[in-house]
């Protein structure tokens, strides 16, 4: 194949998705000819595999600037860095794609938001051909269905980049959420950006913005953030804008993770919600009880069957739904409950916080409040309602929002680890080295049951158990536990309302 042949290809797939129009193809040609430092070009008669797939056509024309020398490294990091902006010759500018969206919005907007995910597919902002590779599957919980994956889309960090942040960040952009990304060309200690486009949104009269993830862990998985560059702070005003999100987009939910260490799972620095079209484990979980609160008589409250602490406040009206919410994160605040291990705060260091959730509901708005507290003791130094020590082999970072409505986030590592496991359980071998000897103590019971069975088999046994010590994590980081002593607990506090 020729270069003439694989930018053909490249275009070809810009034209046959609707990312540009016939009419700049060759405005296109002449963008990917300036990339490679060629100044000539003559269109195929018939270009080479004119159907291929996105990532082969790529991979082709990557391997060319490989041979060229246009790459620092033939690695994954400048690999990535010089496909952005391949495909920045073939993706329409922001104002296009904001007067599309709108326009689908006056419409529909399910419709505008079904066109902006496909979109970022087809620009390859998000890599399909990458998150088919994320291992993904459910067990059944006393909970409910529990959702887990293992994330292999999302690059490891490549040496150069590590030792590249060490060495001091050029501070542009502020942040990966920061809307400067937008068409940002990336560079060894930041990802290349060159296709990323967002959608500019209010809420409650502010200027944020409607993204989607590049590694989506869930279906449509969106990030709106403020286009400032403020930190994240839970309060009456967080309430009204997830509140505000889902009124205009009543098919998607809208979350945030809690603004403390330990217990924020997410970039503290930069005040962001997540959100999409995905029915978390969470919102199925049925609600033992519904109290209506002194004050507050048009809004519900509900206690969720859920291993987090987890209440569901229901109403007609965002107002009302908010004024609730934001009684129940003060009193919350303040709270302690020594006999739960539960203090307000030490010394000026906060410890209480709240995880909200918004949904529509038919007719209703929904806004769950997960209770979060981020004490730490000598014995548990990383924190007392974080994953304990025994689970760290499978889970040992935070639990952020994803995880606290339902899905496992798992670090690429476990694929490995857990599939060596396997053949060292089939083998009947002994659990050595780094990767399994984290696991040994978990593992070795299962040799029993695992003796006879074949490597698939036991691969499906690993994936069941991995699940239930996921179950575990989330009861860990729950404050108020599903047992007798933990549903006194949680009507101590409820009393207080």
């Amino acid at each position: 194949m020729t270069l003439d042949q694989k930018i053909a290809a490249l275009v070809c797939y810009g034209e046959r998705t609707g990312l540009i129009p016939a009419c700049e193809r060759d405005y296109s040609v002449n963008q990917i000819l300036a990339l490679f430092g060629v100044a000539d070009f003559a269109w195929p008669d018939a270009p080479a595999q004119p159907d291929w797939p996105l990532e082969k056509i790529l991979e082709a024309l990557l391997d060319e600037a490989a041979a060229r020398g246009l790459l620092a490294e033939n690695t994954t990091l400048w690999r990535d860095l010089f496909d952005t902006r391949l495909m920045n010759c073939i993706t329409p500018r922001p104002a296009q794609v904001i007067d599309r969206f709108y326009t689908l919005y006056a419409q529909s907007p399910r419709q505008a938001t079904d066109d902006f995910y496909r979109f970022c597919q087809d620009s390859d902002y998000i890599r399909r051909y990458r998150i088919q590779k994320d291992v993904r599957w459910q067990i059944d919980s006393a909970y409910g269905q529990i959702e887990l994956s293992i994330n292999l889309s999302k690059p490891e960090k490549d040496p150069k980049a590590i030792a590249a942040a060490a060495g001091g960040q050029s501070g542009y952009p502020r942040c990966q959420l920061c809307v400067e990304n937008v068409g940002y060309a990336g560079r060894a200690d930041h990802p290349g950006r060159s296709t990323h486009r967002v959608i500019p949104i209010r809420l409650l009269g502010e200027d944020w913005a409607f993204q989607y993830s590049p590694y989506v862990y869930y279906s449509e998985h969106c990030i709106v953030l403020n286009t400032r560059h403020v930190p994240m702070r839970i309060g009456r005003r967080t309430f009204e804008k997830l509140l505000d999100f889902v009124r205009q987009f009543p098919h998607y939910f809208l979350g945030s993770n809690a603004d403390l260490p330990i217990v924020g799972g997410s970039i503290l620095s930069h005040d962001h919600y997540q959100g999409g079209r995905h029915d978390f484990p969470m919102a199925r979980a049925p609600v033992d009880f519904w109290r209506r609160i002194e004050g507050f008589e048009d809004v519900s409250l509900g206690v969720v069957r859920w291993p987090m602490t987890a209440l569901r406040l229901r109403g007609h009206k965002i107002e009302p739904l908010a004024d609730l919410a934001a009684y129940v994160l003060n009193r919350w605040r303040a709270y302690s409950d020594p006999a739960a291990e539960i203090l307000a705060g030490t010394g000026d260091t906060p410890h209480n916080t709240i995880t909200p959730i918004a949904r529509k509901n038919g007719a209703d708005y929904e806004l769950d409040l997960v209770l979060r507290n981020n004490r730490t003791t000598a014995q548990y130094p990383l924190g007392i309602f974080h994953p304990h020590s025994e689970k760290h082999h499978i889970k040992k970072e935070n639990i952020g929002l994803i995880e606290v409505m339902g899905l496992a986030v798992l670090p690429a590592r476990l694929n490995q680890e857990l599939r060596q496991l396997a053949r060292a359980l089939a083998d009947g071998a002994p659990f050595d080295g780094p990767l399994l000897e984290k696991h040994a103590a978990w593992a070795e019971p299962m040799r029993q049951t695992c003796r006879g069975r074949t490597e698939a088999e036991i691969w499906q046994t690993l994936l069941l158990e991995t699940g239930r010590v996921f179950v575990g994590v989330l009861e860990d980081a729950g404050v108020y536990k599903q047992t007798p002593a933990g549903k006194a607990g949680l009507e101590r506090f409820l009393k207080t309302l």
